[in-house]
């Protein structure tokens, strides 16, 4: 628990929808149901989650933290309008955090990873089906920033020993790459 509250720490909260909204703890394996969720009204701080949580530290069990963080959005002008470029918006969008305990479901983790981000969609990072232009470039900067700096200062900070990019994309050409091609056409 004390570095799964490092890792928390570490990432960065959404301005507009700070802190934890949930937490749930499953034991054994995804088919089990869970054995604690706790879902906050008003999103909980670091340190309460962990101490809920940290009464079901065992070594099969896995832990699930949901929380926000701010990215920008596009919305695309309606059909017809194509002269308008689109609007961006800083939005919270939803994060979630998966811990695993070594004995997790038939230890998930040797493949997944002790601590596990899905931050959403690759889409979010590439925007791919955006025109580049003045407004639009900065925005996708901005983006895949957040995610370079939060990976650069787990590393620093957590002491972790190695990170996976990963994405469900159909394509053969992995996340990393296609984060590098699209900002070498941004640059």
């Amino acid at each position: 628990m004390p570095r799964t509250a490092s890792v928390l720490r570490t990432f960065p909260f959404s301005q507009q929808r700070p802190g934890i909204v949930s937490v749930s703890v499953s034991p054994v394996d995804y088919g089990e149901p869970t054995v604690f969720q706790q879902t906050f009204d008003v999103a909980a701080d670091v340190d309460r989650v962990v101490k809920l949580a940290s009464e079901f530290t065992h070594s099969d069990f896995a832990f699930t933290f949901e929380m926000f963080w701010d990215m920008y959005v596009s919305e695309q002008p309606p059909d017809g309008y194509e002269m308008m470029s689109a609007t961006w918006r800083l939005e919270p969008q939803p994060v979630r955090m998966t811990v695993h305990g070594t004995d997790f479901d038939n230890q998930i983790y040797q493949e997944a990873g002790h601590i596990q981000f899905d931050l959403g969609l690759d889409s979010m990072f590439l925007q791919e089906e955006i025109e580049l232009d003045d407004e639009s470039e900065p925005r996708i900067k901005a983006n895949v920033q957040k995610l370079v700096e939060f990976t650069q200062a787990l590393e620093k900070n957590t002491g972790i020993s190695g990170r996976v990019l990963w994405s469900e994309s159909d394509e053969s050409e992995n996340l990393a790459q296609k984060l590098i091609t699209r900002l070498q056409r941004v640059q």
